[in-house]
């Protein structure tokens, strides 16, 4: 009799168990929605760079460099703090301040030195010079990458919901102008209302937002 009970207890509870564990399977990962998010949002950020003719490159950007028919003058490099990037023969070249198209300009001229009718073509791999911070009470702080015409309500939404702690009304953007740090209001449920809406400011690289 016992076994009989027993076997008919298994028989009730495995569809809720398998059920259950169909739920936490299907459960969106806290800690893969940040990273999937911030990927997409930097090759939103590359496609845009490689799109727009007018892109500066900056220091810590990643830059393919393909010299038709040269494999060995073919490389992926990192622009340097310095702004500066390194190349086979040409050694140190400046890129930061240059547009890719410039940029291959300045490289085939450097190399007609050595190569006859060189083709350069200089593509954005990796955009690092263009992020803006997000700090304080908010679900995902950190870093996000600068999209062409990003406002503080667009950042506020790549950083996720705010905290049961979060100021809205006492938001910031600090920004860096003539050398000085200078603090930019933000009221948040203002803006959302239509009122001063002259504070959802466009965002400039090295920006932060700090809600307190």
């Amino acid at each position: 009799m016992r076994l009989q009970l027993l076997a008919a207890a298994l028989l009730i509870c495995a569809p809720v168990c398998l059920a259950r564990q169909s739920a936490t399977a299907s459960k969106p990962d806290a800690t893969t929605a940040k990273p999937a998010a911030q990927s997409s949002a930097a090759e939103a950020q590359v496609k845009a760079a490689n799109e727009d003719p007018s892109y500066i490159i900056g220091a810590e950007d990643m830059l393919s460099i393909n010299v038709w028919n040269e494999p060995q003058l073919t490389k992926t490099v990192p622009v340097r703090p310095d702004g500066r990037i390194s190349l086979p023969l040409l050694n140190d070249v400046q890129a930061a301040g240059l547009t890719p198209q410039q940029l291959s300009t300045s490289i085939r001229d450097g190399l007609k030195k050595y190569i006859s009718e060189p083709s350069v073509t200089v593509i954005v791999t990796a955009v690092n010079s263009k992020r803006i911070y997000v700090m304080g009470e908010v679900a995902k702080p950190g870093p996000i990458p600068l999209l062409p015409g990003m406002t503080v309500l667009q950042a506020l939404a790549s950083a996720g919901t705010f905290t049961q702690f979060a100021n809205t009304k006492g938001i910031y953007i600090l920004r860096t102008e003539d050398g000085k740090p200078v603090k930019h209001p933000f009221n948040y449920k203002a803006v959302l209302k239509g009122q001063n809406t002259e504070q959802n400011i466009e965002l400039k690289p090295g920006d932060t937002i700090v809600v307190p």
